[in-house]
């Protein structure tokens, strides 16, 4: 039997770096190496490697996305993205492969750029059945007056960077006193940042895939932080929250939930698996926080743990993604 050559891509250039190479790590593990000729690639900046068993490192020729070792060149059928940030989740490697002609995992680059993007992801879900909090918009550069934002979206805030994941910049902001400070800090990620009303209520995170014409809900997890908001720490660090999958909702909320992710899965034109995450309010009302496009694959991520109760393993998650894309 001929194995497909997959590319697994990972690393990449954003915070996330180190949490991609876990999931890789993890992926690779998982998938079948008797159906698969897996090559793990770390992209980093220009630097697209290959590390060989004895150590060296052999360089991808990006002219045709090829790789060649002592002489022996491999050509790819199809690549795995497990990048978290740029350049994996924001459209740009997605283009690559494309003019590549290589199929991949992920949504589309115009389905990336949609949602790593936080205002273009609200905008486009906006009139879709889907609850988002209100925001205000800041470009570098523009005049933000903190008494006026608190008088328009209340008190607390969030402040966070328009393109970044894993809570990286984000600020739960308490005090009008801690606003500019919070702004400064989503400005340290990016050009652009939201400032958002504050839900309260609990985090729910809801795993989802069409394959093959076949939608996939996954079990929901609820996400108990004992930092004041599921940050950085809380996501990473064991002790810092409690992740109860499923999560123990009723089957009113179960159903607008799943409504409300396909419904973003579908507007947002998805592919692969991805996951959107909820805040739900104490009487029941569920606000759409973010959508992950390429979400984590780690140990400790959310995703693999609700495959596991679904009872899918990672390496036949990743079967039924790989059929479905593979000749997209």
């Amino acid at each position: 039997m001929t194995r497909l050559k997959i590319a697994l891509l990972a690393g990449g250039d954003s915070p996330e770096r180190e949490i991609a190479l876990q999931s890789a790590a993890q992926i690779e593990a998982a998938l079948d190496h008797e159906k698969y000729d897996i090559t793990l690639i770390d992209l980093h900046h220009r630097n697209w490697c290959y590390t060989a068993p004895d150590g060296r490192e052999w360089q991808i020729d990006k002219n045709d996305f090829s790789l060649t070792v002592d002489g022996c060149r491999k050509e790819f059928d199809y690549a795995l993205i497990i990048i978290h940030g740029t350049p994996g989740e924001d459209g740009k490697l997605q283009g690559y492969l494309d003019m590549m002609g290589v199929p991949y995992s992920s949504c589309s680059m115009t389905s990336s750029v949609i949602t790593f993007d936080k205002i273009t992801t609200k905008r486009t879900l906006a009139g879709r059945g889907i609850n988002l909090a209100r925001e205000i918009f800041l470009r570098r550069g523009e005049i933000a007056d903190p008494a006026q934002i608190v008088a328009e979206l209340g008190m607390p805030l969030f402040v966070k960077p328009n393109a970044s994941g894993s809570s990286f910049g984000v600020t739960k902001v308490h005090t009008l006193e801690e606003l500019p400070a919070a702004i400064d800090a989503a400005f340290a990620q990016g050009d652009e940042i939201l400032i958002e009303e504050c839900i309260s209520g609990h985090e729910i995170a809801c795993g989802v895939m069409i394959a093959s014409g076949k939608e996939y809900l996954f079990p929901e997890t609820e996400v108990i932080s004992k930092n004041d908001f599921f940050d950085y720490e809380a996501k990473y660090t064991a002790g810092f929250s409690d992740e109860i999958t499923p999560a123990d909702i009723t089957p009113e909320l179960r159903t607008t939930l799943n409504r409300m992710t396909l419904e973003a899965y579908r507007t947002c034109r998805c592919s692969g698996v991805v996951r959107v995450d909820f805040i739900v309010t104490p009487e029941g009302v569920p606000y759409f926080i973010e959508l992950n496009s390429i979400p984590g694959m780690s140990l400790g991520s959310i995703v693999p743990k609700q495959a596991r109760v679904m009872g899918l393993s990672l390496g036949e998650l990743y079967d039924i993604i790989i059929a479905d894309t593979c000749h997209k």
